[in-house]
């Protein structure tokens, strides 16, 4: 008996198991909310360029040189977003879904980015203050506050468990965060004439900011690098394939990872015992895979005797 190799994308929008998934229409959606979200950004970075040129408030400006980078993030992940939703062809067989975590990616790059200058913004400030009109910087700055809590509002729904939207939630939480300071640093100002109260807290701010772009940089090059999904344990997967199916000997090889947020992806070889259904346990396999482990695309080798790639030390690869 030949090996046989038996691919099967297990979909969730596949009928066997009644989970009513549409991809393109889940994408068209975040899409409509990244261009949501640039547009009252794109506004909002527009009025504080007029009100910080207006009050002479360096931190206004500041934030609106923020809302600039972050802008053209969500710019980023809208191209992401549309590209992600775009057919498998010859040269790609898996489609572009992948683009969505290069988003991400880069735009966690641009956030290291935001708080070198950041760091080097209020240095300057700290060094050489200037004069504020602090009402004005404060009108405006509350109607920074106001529109970025709308905008990640609108993008915090899906945000865990995409990365294209948590770049793009990170960085107007970032400008969220930045319109809070100026808002503090305002009424510092306004109250107690305290200007170096700006440059402190941009500074407490960028650390924020660190933490959360270093999270997400994290996240995102582990996808890129077909790393084992978060919170999975491949010897846990590899030991419940051993008992889904009686004809099922032995399972190995098995390399599981994600082609973009929430697409769980697996390749495995089973070994079968003699005189076993192998149509009965790849149904079993990939039963398993998809509603215990949530791994929707599975490519199952079947082994009628010893691995045929034992000469690549099959038995040791892709579950450590």
């Amino acid at each position: 008996m030949n090996t046989a190799h038996a691919d099967r994308h297990a979909h969730a929008h596949d009928g066997d198991h009644g989970h009513a998934h549409d991809p393109t229409a889940a994408s068209g959606s975040r899409g409509r909310k990244l261009l949501l979200a640039f547009g009252l950004t794109a506004a909002m970075m527009a009025v504080e360029v007029a009100g910080g040129a207006w009050s002479g408030s360096l931190a206004l400006l500041a934030d609106a040189g923020h809302m600039v980078v972050d802008a053209l993030a969500l710019l980023l992940a809208i191209v992401g977003a549309r590209v992600a939703i775009r057919p498998a062809d010859a040269r790609r067989s898996y489609g572009y879904g992948r683009m969505e975590v290069l988003a991400g990616f880069v735009n966690a790059l641009g956030q290291f980015v935001l708080v070198g200058w950041i760091v080097y913004e209020a240095g300057v400030r700290l060094l050489h203050p200037g004069e504020i009109l602090s009402g004005i910087m404060l009108v405006v700055a509350i109607a920074g506050l106001l529109v970025n809590a709308l905008v990640l509002r609108t993008l915090h729904g899906h945000a865990h468990d995409d990365v294209n939207l948590a770049g793009a939630s990170l960085h107007v939480l970032g400008d969220l965060l930045g319109s809070l300071a100026a808002v503090l640093a305002a009424l510092a100002i306004r109250w107690f004439g305290w200007l170096w109260a700006d440059p402190v807290l941009s500074l407490l701010i960028s650390l924020l900011i660190l933490g959360s772009a270093w999270r997400l940089l994290r996240v995102s090059a582990h996808i890129l690098l077909e790393g084992v999904p978060d919170g999975m344990d491949s010897a846990l997967v590899e030991a419940s394939l051993r008992t889904a199916d009686p004809g099922i000997r032995d399972i190995h090889h098995l390399h599981v990872w994600q082609l973009a947020s929430g697409s769980r992806m697996a390749t495995v070889h089973a070994e079968l015992a003699e005189c076993a259904d192998g149509a009965q346990a790849l149904q079993a396999i990939k039963r398993m895979l998809l509603e215990r482990f949530g791994i929707q695309h599975v490519t199952v080798q079947i082994d009628p005797g010893s691995c045929l790639d034992a000469s690549e030390d099959c038995a040791g690869h892709g579950h450590r």
